[in-house]
């Protein structure tokens, strides 16, 4: 996850097959997050869109051992 996607982890994603996604916008906050999928269902209510937290794990260590 790069620096600019950290900035902005609430996401409002896209449901596509075969368990795929498609991240349709990035947010700093929550709220902000939800008045847009409000938004978006409005504009297109045949659309599923749901809201996520993208956080990336911290990077392990590799044992230099």
């Amino acid at each position: 996850m790069t620096y600019k996607d950290q900035l902005k982890p609430w996401c409002i994603i896209h449901p596509l097959a075969n368990k795929q996604t498609a991240i349709i916008l990035r947010c700093r906050r929550r709220s902000d997050a939800e008045a847009y999928l409000q938004i978006f269902r409005a504009n297109n209510p045949s659309i599923r869109y749901q809201i996520m937290l993208d956080t990336a794990p911290e990077a392990i260590p590799n044992p230099s051992n």
